[in-house]
């Protein structure tokens, strides 16, 4: 959890930059695989990062980009499965983000 928040600086620095984008988007993935305590752990710790606005600035901002929005959608994915309170209250903050209208 501690490559985290350089994660989300290199995400909110590299904007314009597809490519960066698309490596973060797939690290998060990776990052936020699983379903296990300690894989919702790192969920947590990835939503509390400020991940998910990030995300959804890079689906807003590279549109048109495939791999940017497969790697967004795969991590959005990843970040927010599950059925507790968490696991919703994730998937509420990825909705507050914007993320609705860009999928």
């Amino acid at each position: 959890a501690g490559v985290l928040p350089q994660i989300v600086a290199a995400m909110s620095a590299h904007a314009g930059k597809a490519a960066v984008l698309q490596g973060a988007c797939w690290a998060l993935g990776h990052i936020t695989t699983g379903v296990n305590a300690q894989d919702k752990a790192r969920k947590k710790a990835a939503a509390n990062a400020g991940v998910l606005p990030q995300i959804v600035a890079a689906m807003s901002a590279h549109a048109g980009k495939a791999a940017v929005l497969q790697g967004a959608c795969w991590a959005l994915g990843h970040i927010t499965t599950g059925v507790n309170a968490q696991d919703k209250a994730r998937k509420k903050a990825a909705a507050n983000a914007g993320v609705l209208p860009q999928i």
